[in-house]
């Protein structure tokens, strides 16, 4: 007989429009049985077309969830390759948002099994913390990523550099980059935490702090709103304009049974 070790999510969400003239961010979730669904999508292209790619991604996927609710690598990408092909044919038909594109990071969480599985393309990004220090995080498909990697850049430049804004693969702009799946499926303890944010909550919320917010917060909610207000504090006195900035800020608790 296979033990499980169901869990429960406690969590919370935001989507603001930061210092733009409009939310080129999207997201949502679902859940379906004991499988839960978290999306952000942040967009770019065009006046409006940001803001219509991002919208794309999150309905497609969901839509393909629901009609397809499962658990596994092979789901998670046929959700992805579904967004994919939604942007691809809006573009055909709205020549106007033939430039659109936008990132995504997608989280499955089995709640009867304990287990995650995420996946994502550009840089939205994917935490995973464990006794309130980082144990994963995604990596971006930026330019700034690639530079560093090459040592032509350093770690600590990331979020400054010139040149962070460029994206080598997003959805509507795969090229030959595809969708990365993350490691797993990851096994979840209780008390673990999960982060799935835009760069308008990174660029501006350092890893250590992230940490640090974590393991004074009492909850999922007290945690987002810690980091939130560090965001807010580091853009004082800084001639940055702030992009939109989402996130779901996710704790795992173990479930009674």
């Amino acid at each position: 007989m296979v033990e499980r070790n169901p869990i429960r999510l406690a969590w919370t969400r935001i989507s603001e429009i930061g210092m733009r003239a409009s939310n080129q961010d999207a997201v949502g979730e679902a859940q379906h049985g004991d499988i839960s669904c978290f999306i952000i999508a942040d967009g770019a292209g065009g006046h409006e077309g940001g803001e219509v790619a991002a919208k794309i991604v999150v309905e497609s996927m969901l839509e393909k969830f629901a009609s397809v609710p499962a658990f596994g690598a092979h789901a998670l990408l046929s959700y992805t390759a579904h967004a994919i092909a939604s942007v691809a044919k809006n573009k055909q038909i709205h020549a106007e948002n033939h430039d659109m594109s936008a990132t995504v990071a997608a989280l499955l969480v089995d709640q009867a099994n304990a287990h995650a599985l995420w996946a994502h393309l550009g840089d939205t990004r994917i935490y995973l913390f464990r006794d309130t220090k980082l144990v994963s995080a995604t990596r971006d498909h930026s330019l700034t990523q690639q530079l560093i990697d090459a040592g032509y850049a350093r770690a600590d430049q990331l979020r400054i550099h010139p040149q962070r804004n460029i994206l080598f693969a997003a959805v509507g702009a795969e090229g030959e980059t595809p969708v990365a799946l993350g490691d797993g499926p990851v096994q979840l303890l209780d008390g673990d935490a999960l982060l799935v944010c835009s760069d308008g909550l990174w660029e501006w919320v350092h890893e250590d702090e992230m940490e640090r917010t974590l393991a004074e917060a009492g909850n999922s909610e007290q945690w987002l709103t810690a980091m939130c207000a560090l965001a807010e504090a580091a853009l004082e006195g800084s001639d940055r304009v702030r992009d939109n900035f989402s996130a779901y800020a996710i704790r795992v608790e173990r479930e009674v049974v």
